[in-house]
């Protein structure tokens, strides 16, 4: 996790930690175990990314708008050093209503940063209700690429197929930085939680959490199916 030639990764919307810790407890950063701690007042996971006491994270976030202008800085550090790593931030929707986001993408495309590539979950909700309710900042792939970055729209951001192709694709652009818009669904896999705003940081009961669980678990197992045909 200290490498300097390691790729960067900016959880811009830095609330996201249920899935950024599991991932990288998946990944062998720390023992599942640990896990438990999240959100505990004694434990050392935070709802919010935190690099102090989080081995493996790249930058604390949760200041929603904040984490992109960390990644360009990462980016530009490595053009600097003359080093070949890539650096990755995701960023929401609701988020890119911050206009810091933009000072940040306008310096990215003018100093052709090809070494940024940024990903913007575009479920349409945040906490308040729908980007289109609060403050829509559409046509996203349009501002970026105004920018000057290279834009890539994914019509199914949860599709892994897509995603995998996109990211394949933003390597190999030169030039300038990449933005990766990818259409999700909020709560994709639980059939409670999918496109409801209420779910954004609300924790499930016990009825609840056994349901999603014997939800996700079947679209796991169909999802392991999947990689065995394909890998024949």
């Amino acid at each position: 996790p200290q490498a300097p030639e390691r790729d960067r990764f900016v959880l811009s919307k830095g609330h996201c930690t249920p899935a950024l810790y599991s991932t990288m407890a998946q990944r062998g950063f720390f023992p599942l175990e640990e896990l438990k701690q999240f959100r505990r007042i004694e434990g050392h996971m935070s709802g919010h990314a935190e690099m102090r006491h989080v081995k493996g994270v790249d930058m604390s976030t949760g200041s929603l708008g904040q984490g992109i202008s960390a990644a360009v800085g990462m980016a530009l550090a490595g053009k600097a050093d003359g080093r070949d790593y890539r650096v990755y931030a995701l960023l929401g929707d609701g988020e890119i209503e911050e206009g810091q986001v933009w000072e940040a993408a306008m310096f990215a495309g003018n100093q052709q940063l090809d070494n940024l590539c940024l990903i913007v979950d575009h479920n349409g909700l945040q906490i308040d209700g729908s980007i289109e309710e609060v403050n829509s900042a559409m046509p996203i792939a349009d501002k970026f690429a105004a920018f000057k970055f290279h834009v890539i729209e994914l019509t199914d951001g949860n599709d892994m197929a897509q995603v995998r192709a996109a990211f394949g694709e933003a390597r190999s652009v030169t030039g300038k930085p990449v933005c990766i818009v990818a259409e999700t669904v909020k709560g994709k896999g639980v059939s409670f939680m999918e496109g409801q705003v209420g779910w954004h940081g609300k924790a499930p009961n016990d009825e609840e959490y056994a349901q999603a669980m014997t939800e996700l678990r079947a679209a796991h197992a169909t999802l392991e199916k999947e990689i065995e045909f394909n890998n024949g």
